[in-house]
């Protein structure tokens, strides 16, 4: 007691914080609840059970680094009741030596959701082609729940070797969830999705739509980095232009007055998403049944041990914990 004591007096100048430093998002309630022991309640969300309501979302893919990442990202799943997308799967389709990357279904065990994942151009050529077969089969191979679909139609324009659209990204995802036969989610990469592209997608009988709001990773901005030079300064306004999760998921409470009952129920808000406070705020405030993904984060305690990422999440979950016993989301 003594040594805490003196820490008190030694840190009590150096831990004050001024007024501009408050989080108002809350009401902090601190009389109400006593320390909880149960982290969360499990809930069912894409088809299986929660034990928190994190995601990881989709990252790397292709890279000598993917073994390590998707393996400690999925142990962590299993153990801690996550679900996981995996990044692009693209290099499958037509290769299987990077298959050991992306092979965690093993590791994760069956009681987690996981998704495997294309790009919008990919998905265009099968839908033109009238034929999803190879899609099935990628699914099936990788033991995956279902398939996400990232749509980055920026990011394609903005990359050197980048794709460009034939179809409207909408029509060509309707068809895949009409001939896949498998839950598909939805996602951006960065900078988010507006009204209409939302009220679109809430239309069709989607597993779940994934924000990738602007405010964390942009990949538009990461391709105009890759380029540099005169390509960089001219288009770089581009990469500015996007919709973050708050404001995402105000629009989604806007669309939820017109339409109460979208066909599609249930949204991953990710994009920007700092810490778990980010996300408790933002899963209390959108009236859907919702999880909070992070890609970014993650990655940074992936690359090591799993040590590392297991402290990771557990500092996660605890503060979860805080959070949902003693702050109060401000409506």
């Amino acid at each position: 007691m003594e040594e805490r004591k003196k820490d008190h007096i030694e840190l009590a100048f150096r831990s004050r914080v001024g007024k501009e430093e408050r989080d108002d998002r809350f009401w902090y309630e601190p009389l109400l609840k006593a320390h909880s022991t149960e982290p969360w309640t499990p809930f069912t969300f894409l088809g299986k059970t929660f034990r928190v309501p994190i995601w990881v979302s989709s990252m790397t893919g292709g890279t000598r680094m993917a073994h390590t990442i998707n393996h400690n990202l999925a142990r962590a799943c299993g153990e801690f009741g996550m679900g996981m997308g995996l990044g692009s799967c693209r290099v499958l389709l037509d290769d299987d030596r990077a298959f050991p990357d992306f092979d965690v279904r093993g590791v994760m065990g069956d009681a987690s959701p996981l998704y495997a994942n294309l790009g919008i151009a990919q998905m265009e050529k099968f839908y033109l082609q009238k034929d999803f077969s190879r899609v099935k089969k990628l699914v099936e191979k990788l033991r995956a729940d279902g398939l996400i679909i990232h749509v980055n139609p920026m990011q394609e324009s903005l990359q050197p070797e980048g794709d460009r659209l034939t179809v409207p990204p909408i029509e060509v995802i309707a068809g895949a969830v009409e001939k896949l036969g498998c839950p598909v989610i939805v996602k951006e990469v960065g900078q988010g999705m507006g009204p209409e592209s939302l009220r679109s997608l809430f239309r069709l009988p989607l597993e779940a739509i994934e924000f990738g709001a602007f405010g964390g990773t942009n990949f538009a901005r990461l391709e105009l980095m890759r380029t540099g030079g005169r390509q960089e300064e001219l288009y770089g306004p581009l990469a500015t232009v996007g919709h973050d999760a708050v404001e995402m998921v105000e629009t989604v409470n806007r669309l939820l007055d017109e339409d109460p009952n979208p066909s599609c129920q249930q949204v991953i808000i990710s994009g920007g998403i700092r810490n778990y406070l980010d996300g408790y705020a933002l899963i209390s405030s959108i009236r859907l049944p919702a999880v909070y993904g992070q890609a970014g984060e993650f990655l940074k305690h992936a690359r090591g041990s799993y040590e590392e990422i297991r402290q990771y999440v557990e500092w996660q979950i605890r503060g979860l914990q805080l959070a949902r016993d003693f702050l109060v989301v401000k409506k």
